[in-house]
Protein backbone atom coordinates (compact mmCIF):
# COMPACT_ATOMS: atom_id res chain seq x y z
CA UNK A 1 0.00 0.00 0.00
CA UNK A 2 1.63 3.40 -1.17
CA UNK A 3 0.60 6.67 0.67
CA UNK A 4 -1.34 7.66 -1.98
CA UNK A 5 -4.16 4.74 -1.55
CA UNK A 6 -4.09 5.30 2.45
CA UNK A 7 -7.83 5.72 3.28
CA UNK A 8 -8.92 8.62 4.74
CA UNK A 9 -11.24 8.37 7.62
CA UNK A 10 -12.60 11.70 9.67
CA UNK A 11 -13.05 11.15 13.60
CA UNK A 12 -15.87 12.95 15.31
CA UNK A 13 -15.80 15.57 17.76
CA UNK A 14 -16.22 13.69 21.31
CA UNK A 15 -18.12 16.80 22.68
CA UNK A 16 -21.06 15.53 21.53
CA UNK A 17 -20.71 12.03 23.35
CA UNK A 18 -21.74 11.84 26.17
CA UNK A 19 -19.29 9.19 27.91
CA UNK A 20 -22.03 8.84 31.07
CA UNK A 21 -24.75 8.39 29.28
CA UNK A 22 -23.07 5.66 27.46
CA UNK A 23 -21.98 4.39 30.31
CA UNK A 24 -25.72 4.29 31.47
CA UNK A 25 -27.09 3.10 27.96
CA UNK A 26 -24.80 -0.59 28.80
CA UNK A 27 -25.61 -0.59 32.14
CA UNK A 28 -28.91 0.08 31.22
CA UNK A 29 -28.89 -3.34 28.42
CA UNK A 30 -27.19 -5.30 31.08
CA UNK A 31 -30.20 -4.33 33.43
CA UNK A 32 -33.02 -5.26 30.49
CA UNK A 33 -31.12 -8.52 29.92
CA UNK A 34 -31.04 -10.02 33.48
CA UNK A 35 -34.45 -8.53 34.49
CA UNK A 36 -32.91 -6.61 37.37
CA UNK A 37 -35.10 -4.52 40.17
CA UNK A 38 -35.75 -0.79 38.67
CA UNK A 39 -34.52 0.10 42.39
CA UNK A 40 -31.34 -1.96 41.81
CA UNK A 41 -30.78 0.24 38.69
CA UNK A 42 -31.16 3.09 40.13
CA UNK A 43 -28.52 2.83 43.00
CA UNK A 44 -25.99 1.57 39.88
CA UNK A 45 -26.84 4.44 37.83
CA UNK A 46 -25.10 6.98 40.77
CA UNK A 47 -22.31 7.10 42.25
CA UNK A 48 -21.46 6.98 45.82
CA UNK A 49 -20.07 10.13 45.92
CA UNK A 50 -18.34 12.56 43.68
CA UNK A 51 -15.61 15.05 45.16
CA UNK A 52 -15.04 18.34 43.33
CA UNK A 53 -11.66 20.17 44.91
CA UNK A 54 -9.67 23.32 44.12
CA UNK A 55 -5.95 23.39 43.77
CA UNK A 56 -3.95 26.23 44.05
CA UNK A 57 -0.74 26.19 42.66
CA UNK A 58 2.51 28.50 42.77
CA UNK A 59 3.83 27.75 39.08
CA UNK A 60 8.00 28.25 39.04
CA UNK A 61 7.55 32.11 37.98
CA UNK A 62 5.82 32.72 41.14
CA UNK A 63 1.92 33.31 40.00
CA UNK A 64 -0.69 31.20 41.62
CA UNK A 65 -3.23 29.02 39.57
CA UNK A 66 -6.08 27.23 40.97
CA UNK A 67 -6.71 24.34 39.29
CA UNK A 68 -10.13 21.40 39.47
CA UNK A 69 -9.41 18.29 40.59
CA UNK A 70 -12.36 15.50 40.74
CA UNK A 71 -12.40 11.97 42.18
CA UNK A 72 -15.38 10.11 41.62
CA UNK A 73 -16.29 7.15 43.90
CA UNK A 74 -19.48 4.43 41.83
CA UNK A 75 -19.26 1.78 44.08
CA UNK A 76 -18.28 -0.36 47.17
CA UNK A 77 -20.46 -2.62 47.52
CA UNK A 78 -17.79 -5.59 46.40
CA UNK A 79 -15.09 -3.84 48.18
CA UNK A 80 -12.63 -0.39 48.20
CA UNK A 81 -13.13 1.88 45.45
CA UNK A 82 -10.65 1.27 42.46
CA UNK A 83 -9.08 3.10 39.78
CA UNK A 84 -6.81 5.51 37.62
CA UNK A 85 -5.95 9.30 37.91
CA UNK A 86 -5.27 11.05 34.90
CA UNK A 87 -4.02 14.57 33.79
CA UNK A 88 -5.63 15.56 30.61
CA UNK A 89 -7.29 18.45 29.16
CA UNK A 90 -10.28 16.75 28.59
CA UNK A 91 -11.22 15.62 32.33
CA UNK A 92 -14.84 16.92 33.26
CA UNK A 93 -16.73 15.23 36.21
CA UNK A 94 -19.26 13.51 34.13
CA UNK A 95 -15.90 11.77 32.40
CA UNK A 96 -14.53 10.62 35.46
CA UNK A 97 -18.00 9.83 36.59
CA UNK A 98 -18.34 7.44 33.65
CA UNK A 99 -14.81 5.71 34.10
CA UNK A 100 -15.84 5.12 37.60
CA UNK A 101 -18.83 3.14 36.75
CA UNK A 102 -17.20 1.23 34.11
CA UNK A 103 -14.32 0.38 36.63
CA UNK A 104 -17.04 -0.94 38.63
CA UNK A 105 -18.34 -3.39 36.07
CA UNK A 106 -14.47 -4.19 35.25
CA UNK A 107 -13.36 -5.26 38.60
CA UNK A 108 -17.19 -7.34 38.72
CA UNK A 109 -15.97 -8.94 35.57
CA UNK A 110 -12.74 -9.88 36.75
CA UNK A 111 -13.50 -11.05 40.16
CA UNK A 112 -11.50 -9.01 42.09
CA UNK A 113 -12.93 -6.88 45.23
CA UNK A 114 -13.05 -3.67 44.16
CA UNK A 115 -15.61 -1.40 43.37
CA UNK A 116 -14.93 1.25 40.97
CA UNK A 117 -13.53 5.09 41.31
CA UNK A 118 -11.55 7.26 38.72
CA UNK A 119 -9.96 10.70 39.61
CA UNK A 120 -8.40 13.52 37.52
CA UNK A 121 -7.46 17.09 36.99
CA UNK A 122 -8.17 19.07 34.03
CA UNK A 123 -4.62 19.83 32.54
CA UNK A 124 -1.95 19.33 29.86
CA UNK A 125 0.85 17.94 32.25
CA UNK A 126 3.26 18.93 29.14
CA UNK A 127 3.03 22.79 30.15
CA UNK A 128 4.23 21.94 33.50
CA UNK A 129 7.65 21.49 34.93
CA UNK A 130 8.64 18.42 36.99
CA UNK A 131 7.90 20.55 40.18
CA UNK A 132 4.81 22.46 39.50
CA UNK A 133 3.82 18.83 38.87
CA UNK A 134 4.88 17.50 42.08
CA UNK A 135 2.98 20.26 43.78
CA UNK A 136 -0.48 20.14 41.83
CA UNK A 137 0.14 16.30 42.84
CA UNK A 138 0.60 16.89 46.24
CA UNK A 139 -1.81 19.40 46.80
CA UNK A 140 -4.44 17.22 44.89
CA UNK A 141 -3.70 14.47 47.49
CA UNK A 142 -3.92 16.52 50.39
CA UNK A 143 -7.52 17.85 49.46
CA UNK A 144 -9.13 14.34 48.87
CA UNK A 145 -6.98 12.69 52.31
CA UNK A 146 -10.04 11.80 54.22
CA UNK A 147 -11.37 10.20 50.76
CA UNK A 148 -8.82 7.79 49.91
CA UNK A 149 -7.06 4.54 51.46
CA UNK A 150 -5.99 1.17 51.19
CA UNK A 151 -9.30 0.07 52.73
CA UNK A 152 -11.27 2.86 51.20
CA UNK A 153 -10.46 3.90 47.83
CA UNK A 154 -6.92 3.29 46.18
CA UNK A 155 -5.62 5.77 43.00
CA UNK A 156 -3.39 4.14 40.19
CA UNK A 157 -1.79 5.93 36.88
CA UNK A 158 -3.58 6.89 34.12
CA UNK A 159 -3.65 9.32 31.22
CA UNK A 160 -0.77 11.28 32.02
CA UNK A 161 0.50 9.97 35.49
CA UNK A 162 2.67 7.42 35.89
CA UNK A 163 4.14 5.73 38.56
CA UNK A 164 6.10 9.54 39.44
CA UNK A 165 2.74 10.79 40.25
CA UNK A 166 1.83 7.86 42.33
CA UNK A 167 4.93 8.14 44.60
CA UNK A 168 4.11 11.32 45.49
CA UNK A 169 0.50 10.68 46.62
CA UNK A 170 2.06 7.93 48.33
CA UNK A 171 4.54 9.93 50.31
CA UNK A 172 1.88 12.97 50.71
CA UNK A 173 -0.61 10.78 52.38
CA UNK A 174 2.30 8.96 54.54
CA UNK A 175 3.34 11.99 55.58
CA UNK A 176 0.09 12.70 56.81
CA UNK A 177 -1.12 9.97 58.75
CA UNK A 178 2.65 9.42 60.43
CA UNK A 179 3.68 6.38 58.96
CA UNK A 180 4.36 4.41 55.26
CA UNK A 181 1.69 3.18 53.49
CA UNK A 182 2.25 1.71 50.87
CA UNK A 183 -0.96 0.51 49.56
CA UNK A 184 -2.97 3.38 49.45
CA UNK A 185 -2.08 3.59 45.62
CA UNK A 186 -0.57 1.22 43.31
CA UNK A 187 1.57 1.71 40.00
CA UNK A 188 3.89 3.00 42.34
CA UNK A 189 7.95 2.45 41.59
CA UNK A 190 9.83 -1.13 43.40
CA UNK A 191 11.45 0.57 45.43
CA UNK A 192 8.46 1.66 47.76
CA UNK A 193 5.76 -1.78 47.33
CA UNK A 194 5.42 -1.50 43.60
CA UNK A 195 4.53 -4.49 41.60
CA UNK A 196 6.90 -6.26 39.03
CA UNK A 197 5.06 -6.51 36.09
CA UNK A 198 2.58 -3.39 36.32
CA UNK A 199 4.65 -1.69 33.68
CA UNK A 200 3.84 -3.72 30.80
CA UNK A 201 0.71 -5.09 32.85
CA UNK A 202 -2.23 -3.51 30.36
CA UNK A 203 -0.61 -3.85 27.39
CA UNK A 204 0.01 -7.59 27.91
CA UNK A 205 -3.39 -8.11 28.96
CA UNK A 206 -4.61 -6.95 25.66
CA UNK A 207 -2.22 -9.71 23.81
CA UNK A 208 -3.53 -12.35 26.06
CA UNK A 209 -7.35 -11.47 25.07
CA UNK A 210 -6.17 -10.76 21.36
CA UNK A 211 -4.41 -13.88 21.41
CA UNK A 212 -7.55 -15.60 22.87
CA UNK A 213 -10.18 -14.44 19.97
CA UNK A 214 -8.02 -15.32 17.64
CA UNK A 215 -7.98 -19.11 18.75
CA UNK A 216 -11.75 -18.78 19.39
CA UNK A 217 -11.98 -18.16 15.70
CA UNK A 218 -9.49 -20.58 14.90
CA UNK A 219 -6.84 -18.65 14.22
CA UNK A 220 -3.34 -17.68 15.09
CA UNK A 221 -1.88 -14.94 16.97
CA UNK A 222 1.32 -15.99 14.48
CA UNK A 223 1.12 -13.70 11.33
CA UNK A 224 -2.13 -11.15 12.54
CA UNK A 225 -1.47 -8.25 10.93
CA UNK A 226 -2.43 -5.82 13.82
CA UNK A 227 -2.84 -1.58 14.10
CA UNK A 228 -2.41 0.27 17.27
CA UNK A 229 -3.41 3.50 17.84
CA UNK A 230 -1.78 4.91 20.44
CA UNK A 231 1.86 4.39 21.89
CA UNK A 232 2.24 5.22 25.03
CA UNK A 233 2.48 2.87 28.11
CA UNK A 234 -0.19 0.33 26.80
CA UNK A 235 -0.39 0.87 23.40
CA UNK A 236 3.76 0.18 22.80
CA UNK A 237 3.40 -2.65 25.11
CA UNK A 238 0.47 -4.24 23.66
CA UNK A 239 2.92 -3.59 20.44
CA UNK A 240 5.57 -5.65 21.47
CA UNK A 241 4.78 -8.48 23.21
CA UNK A 242 2.04 -8.95 20.21
CA UNK A 243 5.16 -9.23 18.00
CA UNK A 244 7.07 -11.41 20.16
CA UNK A 245 4.03 -13.30 19.74
CA UNK A 246 4.76 -13.24 15.95
CA UNK A 247 2.06 -10.56 15.02
CA UNK A 248 2.78 -8.07 12.35
CA UNK A 249 2.76 -4.61 13.73
CA UNK A 250 1.26 -2.59 10.19
CA UNK A 251 0.90 0.46 12.42
CA UNK A 252 1.03 2.91 15.41
CA UNK A 253 0.47 6.05 16.23
CA UNK A 254 0.58 8.96 19.04
CA UNK A 255 -1.01 12.33 19.45
CA UNK A 256 0.79 13.55 16.38
CA UNK A 257 -0.17 10.84 14.12
CA UNK A 258 1.32 7.58 13.01
CA UNK A 259 3.08 5.49 10.85
CA UNK A 260 2.79 2.85 8.34
CA UNK A 261 4.66 -0.45 7.06
CA UNK A 262 2.87 -3.28 4.99
CA UNK A 263 6.54 -4.84 5.94
CA UNK A 264 5.56 -4.73 9.36
CA UNK A 265 7.12 -2.38 12.03
CA UNK A 266 10.01 -3.21 14.02
CA UNK A 267 8.86 -2.48 17.87
CA UNK A 268 12.11 -2.64 19.76
CA UNK A 269 13.95 -0.14 16.87
CA UNK A 270 10.87 1.57 17.31
CA UNK A 271 10.44 2.24 20.83
CA UNK A 272 14.35 3.25 21.04
CA UNK A 273 13.66 5.70 17.92
CA UNK A 274 10.68 6.84 20.08
CA UNK A 275 12.51 7.28 23.40
CA UNK A 276 15.45 8.70 21.34
CA UNK A 277 13.45 11.01 19.10
CA UNK A 278 11.68 13.17 21.60
CA UNK A 279 8.98 10.79 21.66
CA UNK A 280 7.98 11.38 18.27
CA UNK A 281 7.56 8.74 15.66
CA UNK A 282 8.30 10.73 12.70
CA UNK A 283 10.63 10.10 10.27
CA UNK A 284 11.05 6.23 11.58
CA UNK A 285 13.19 4.15 9.00
CA UNK A 286 11.25 2.40 6.04
CA UNK A 287 7.43 3.51 7.32
CA UNK A 288 5.00 6.26 5.43
CA UNK A 289 3.15 8.94 7.60
CA UNK A 290 -0.69 8.36 8.43
CA UNK A 291 -2.94 10.71 10.56
CA UNK A 292 -4.69 8.46 13.16
CA UNK A 293 -7.95 9.15 11.29
CA UNK A 294 -5.92 6.84 8.19
CA UNK A 295 -5.24 4.64 10.94
CA UNK A 296 -8.81 3.67 11.62
CA UNK A 297 -8.88 2.27 8.44
CA UNK A 298 -6.96 0.24 7.16
CA UNK A 299 -7.34 -3.19 6.39
CA UNK A 300 -6.10 -5.52 9.18
CA UNK A 301 -7.37 -8.50 11.30
CA UNK A 302 -6.89 -6.49 14.47
CA UNK A 303 -7.47 -3.20 15.10
CA UNK A 304 -6.28 -1.88 18.69
CA UNK A 305 -7.43 1.50 19.86
CA UNK A 306 -5.57 2.32 22.80
CA UNK A 307 -5.01 5.92 23.32
CA UNK A 308 -9.10 8.23 24.50
CA UNK A 309 -12.36 7.70 24.10
CA UNK A 310 -15.08 8.24 21.52
CA UNK A 311 -12.31 7.10 18.43
CA UNK A 312 -14.81 5.11 16.42
CA UNK A 313 -18.00 6.83 15.80
CA UNK A 314 -21.25 6.18 13.94
CA UNK A 315 -19.55 9.13 11.56
CA UNK A 316 -16.97 6.92 10.83
CA UNK A 317 -17.12 3.43 11.91
CA UNK A 318 -18.33 2.38 7.65
CA UNK A 319 -14.41 2.62 7.01
CA UNK A 320 -13.16 0.34 9.75
CA UNK A 321 -11.76 -2.17 7.84
CA UNK A 322 -10.69 -4.75 10.44
CA UNK A 323 -12.46 -8.17 11.52
CA UNK A 324 -11.58 -7.60 14.74
CA UNK A 325 -11.71 -4.33 17.06
CA UNK A 326 -9.98 -4.56 20.59
CA UNK A 327 -10.51 -1.62 23.14
CA UNK A 328 -7.17 -1.50 25.13
CA UNK A 329 -8.42 2.29 25.43
CA UNK A 330 -11.38 3.07 27.59
CA UNK A 331 -14.62 3.73 25.38
CA UNK A 332 -13.07 4.04 22.41
CA UNK A 333 -15.92 2.93 20.04
CA UNK A 334 -19.42 4.80 20.97
CA UNK A 335 -22.40 3.27 21.51
CA UNK A 336 -23.89 3.77 17.85
CA UNK A 337 -20.52 2.84 16.33
CA UNK A 338 -20.72 -0.68 18.69
CA UNK A 339 -24.13 -1.72 17.05
CA UNK A 340 -22.92 -0.58 13.61
CA UNK A 341 -19.69 -2.99 13.90
CA UNK A 342 -21.47 -5.55 14.97
CA UNK A 343 -24.15 -6.10 12.43
CA UNK A 344 -21.21 -6.03 9.98
CA UNK A 345 -19.54 -8.97 11.46
CA UNK A 346 -17.13 -6.98 13.31
CA UNK A 347 -15.75 -8.40 16.33
CA UNK A 348 -15.64 -6.23 19.26
CA UNK A 349 -13.63 -7.49 22.72
CA UNK A 350 -14.91 -4.76 24.76
CA UNK A 351 -12.60 -2.43 27.47
CA UNK A 352 -14.07 -4.22 30.53
CA UNK A 353 -12.25 -7.15 29.53
CA UNK A 354 -9.74 -6.02 26.92
CA UNK A 355 -8.07 -3.62 29.26
CA UNK A 356 -8.58 -5.31 32.62
CA UNK A 357 -4.72 -5.93 32.71
CA UNK A 358 -3.96 -3.11 34.72
CA UNK A 359 -6.49 -3.43 37.17
CA UNK A 360 -5.33 -7.00 37.86
CA UNK A 361 -1.77 -6.30 38.26
CA UNK A 362 -2.46 -3.25 39.99
CA UNK A 363 -4.61 -5.80 42.33
CA UNK A 364 -1.91 -8.15 43.11
CA UNK A 365 0.46 -5.09 43.81
CA UNK A 366 -2.09 -3.88 46.63
CA UNK A 367 -2.66 -7.89 47.94
CA UNK A 368 1.49 -7.88 48.55
CA UNK A 369 1.44 -4.41 49.72
CA UNK A 370 -1.04 -5.56 52.18
CA UNK A 371 1.02 -8.75 53.20
CA UNK A 372 4.33 -7.20 52.52
CA UNK A 373 5.46 -10.35 51.03
CA UNK A 374 6.05 -9.18 47.33
CA UNK A 375 6.58 -12.05 44.06
CA UNK A 376 8.92 -12.19 41.23
CA UNK A 377 7.44 -10.82 38.23
CA UNK A 378 6.68 -14.72 36.89
CA UNK A 379 4.60 -15.41 39.59
CA UNK A 380 2.85 -11.66 38.84
CA UNK A 381 2.24 -12.12 35.20
CA UNK A 382 0.84 -15.68 35.81
CA UNK A 383 -1.61 -14.78 38.61
CA UNK A 384 -2.56 -12.29 35.85
CA UNK A 385 -2.87 -14.46 33.15
CA UNK A 386 -5.02 -16.83 35.05
CA UNK A 387 -7.85 -13.99 35.71
CA UNK A 388 -7.67 -12.79 32.27
CA UNK A 389 -8.34 -15.66 30.69
CA UNK A 390 -10.96 -16.68 32.97
CA UNK A 391 -12.87 -13.71 32.20
CA UNK A 392 -12.43 -14.00 28.65
CA UNK A 393 -13.88 -18.02 28.65
CA UNK A 394 -16.77 -16.77 30.86
CA UNK A 395 -17.73 -13.72 28.43
CA UNK A 396 -17.27 -16.14 25.46
CA UNK A 397 -19.59 -18.71 27.33
CA UNK A 398 -22.58 -16.09 28.37
CA UNK A 399 -21.84 -14.80 25.06
CA UNK A 400 -23.32 -18.59 23.63
CA UNK A 401 -25.95 -18.71 26.40
CA UNK A 402 -27.59 -15.91 26.01
CA UNK A 403 -26.73 -15.40 22.18
CA UNK A 404 -25.96 -12.16 22.83
CA UNK A 405 -22.41 -10.02 21.81
CA UNK A 406 -19.43 -10.03 23.94
CA UNK A 407 -19.89 -6.93 25.20
CA UNK A 408 -23.38 -7.27 26.31
CA UNK A 409 -21.78 -10.60 27.64
CA UNK A 410 -19.45 -8.91 30.16
CA UNK A 411 -21.29 -6.33 31.69
CA UNK A 412 -24.37 -8.66 32.42
CA UNK A 413 -21.44 -10.48 34.17
CA UNK A 414 -20.11 -7.36 36.02
CA UNK A 415 -23.42 -5.70 36.59
CA UNK A 416 -25.09 -9.05 37.69
CA UNK A 417 -22.41 -9.60 40.23
CA UNK A 418 -22.79 -6.30 41.48
CA UNK A 419 -26.39 -6.49 41.96
CA UNK A 420 -26.33 -9.61 43.48
CA UNK A 421 -24.10 -8.23 46.18
CA UNK A 422 -26.16 -5.33 46.92
CA UNK A 423 -29.30 -7.47 47.05
CA UNK A 424 -27.44 -9.87 49.78
CA UNK A 425 -26.03 -6.38 51.30
CA UNK A 426 -29.35 -5.10 51.75
CA UNK A 427 -29.70 -1.12 51.90
CA UNK A 428 -28.83 0.95 54.54
CA UNK A 429 -30.27 1.91 56.49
Amino acid sequence: MVLSSLPSLETASPAHICPFDQACSYLEAAAKELHLNQGVIEILSHPRKAITVSIPVKLDNGEVQVLVGHRVQHSDILGPYKGGTRYHPSVTLREVSALAMLMTWKCALLGIPYGGGKGGIAIDPTHYSVGELERITRRYTSELIKDIGPEVDIPAPDVGTSAREMAWMMDTYSMNVGHAVPGVVTGKPLSIGGSRGREMATGRGVMIIVREALATQGKSVKGAQVVIQGFGNVGGAAALLLQEAGAKILAVSDAHGGIFSPAGLDIPALKAYYAQNRRSLAGFPGSLPVTNAQLLALPCDVLIPAALENQITEENCDRVQAEMVVEAANGPVTLAADLALEARGVTILPDILANAGGVVVSYLEWVQGLSYLFWDEERVNREMEQLMVNAYQKVVQQSKQRQITLRLAAYTIGVGRVAQALTDRGLYP
